[in-house]
């Protein structure tokens, strides 16, 4: 069963979730954007939001999987790729998670989504973030960007964390600017 997460919500992966679940996945998706042609037509333009995790260890970052680099340096981060055009119904973008093979040190993940060519989130269909379990793809939270909307253009969308050797969630949902993570470096560091 798929948890609707609000703005500040905290879910325990292991309690509310999926007992004993070992890989996650965040997926990204969304639609293109209709723009107005010149004699009152319309066409569906490009729109290339990014998804992003940083590592953090004590509240140092030690790696990041993204666009540019597309594996943590373990191995444990794997992203799937950059689509600069979005559309469809399946996820743009996913960042696979295997949590057992992430190092011992490692006690936070967050994720961003930035919007590359530096257009708002406003007027983005169908935009969504998923975390899934990344075994059998079930949903099992979901944030709706698309009802969120806004002039901005990057979003910290999430927190992955340990506590008491269980890993949670923290939607954090806080805007930004910014066309990739490091010019909302601010924002991030206010979530660790």
């Amino acid at each position: 069963m798929s948890i609707n997460l609000t703005k500040g919500q905290r879910i325990s992966l292991e309690k509310d979730c999926a007992p004993g679940l070992s890989q996650v996945a965040l997926g990204l998706g969304w639609g293109q954007r209709e723009k107005k042609g010149l004699f009152g037509g319309t066409k569906q333009v490009d729109v290339d939001l990014d998804a992003s995790c940083l590592l953090f260890a004590n509240r140092n970052l030690i790696d990041v999987v993204w666009f540019q680099q597309l594996r943590s340096k373990d191995g444990a981060v794997v992203h799937t790729g950059d689509d600069r055009s979005g559309g469809g119904s399946a996820d743009n973008e996913i960042i696979r998670v295997d949590l057992t093979r992430l190092p011992k040190e490692v006690d936070a993940l967050i994720f961003t989504v930035n919007s590359f060519l530096n257009d708002s989130f406003e007027g983005i269909p169908n935009a969504r973030c998923r975390l899934l379990d990344a075994k059998s793809d079930q949903e099992l939270a979901r944030f709706d960007l698309t009802l969120d909307g806004g002039g901005h253009t990057g979003m910290v969308m999430a927190k992955l964390y340990r506590k008491d050797g269980a890993w949670n969630l923290h939607a954090i949902g806080d805007k930004g600017h910014g066309r990739t993570f490091q010019e909302m470096e601010d924002i991030i560091t206010r979530t660790l």
